[in-house]
């Protein structure tokens, strides 16, 4: 019995995923474009395709335990994407909304590396080696784009607090006149 539950457990979050990286493919370009950074827009352009081949090892992966690919809606994604297009809409100034799409890509990897450990674990349990070893790369795929978004942070972050620095220079001068 604990077998099963762990095959269906298995199976559900295989297509919780599935429906995550569909969500990914179909909101990163939208991050891409709204990238003031060369950089971060090449880091998305380039973390799409990794997306489409995600999906597709997953596809693999229910093609060979005889299933459809299919996707079961998943709560926790549309809410992360839901957060980066709500800032995109905000339009903050561009240092800002980098360094906040990057926050919002950095939660989607995360949740994304959860999910990835934890059925790349059920896989091993169960003997599915061949899923296991695609799950397994993507897992690291997803740690190496986690890894890149956090040195683009490292300088976008910074340049969005010089940005505020720079703003916030003006009304210290004024403040101290007016004290004066």
């Amino acid at each position: 019995m604990a077998e099963k539950n762990l095959k269906e457990l298995f199976h559900d979050t295989l297509k919780d995923i599935y429906f995550a990286e569909k969500k990914i493919v179909s909101a990163l370009p939208k991050m891409a474009k709204a990238s003031t950074s060369e950089e971060l827009r090449t880091a998305f352009e380039k973390h799409l395709g990794q997306t489409k081949e995600h999906a597709a090892r997953l596809e693999r992966i229910f093609k060979a335990l005889g299933e459809n690919p299919k996707g079961k809606h998943c709560k926790g994604m549309e809410g992360l994407i839901e957060e980066g297009s709500e800032m995109i809409d905000e339009a903050p100034e561009p240092e800002e909304l980098d360094a906040g799409l990057i926050s919002a890509a950095q939660r989607v990897e995360h949740y994304e590396m959860a999910g990835y450990g934890c059925v790349t674990t059920y896989a091993k349990l169960l003997g599915e080696n061949d899923a296991m070893s695609l799950l397994r790369q993507t897992l690291e795929e997803e740690k190496t784009t986690d890894k890149k978004l956090t040195e683009l942070a490292n300088t976008i972050n910074l340049e969005a607090a010089e940005s505020e620095d720079s703003e916030a220079a003006p009304h210290s001068k004024k403040s101290k006149a007016a004290r004066m």
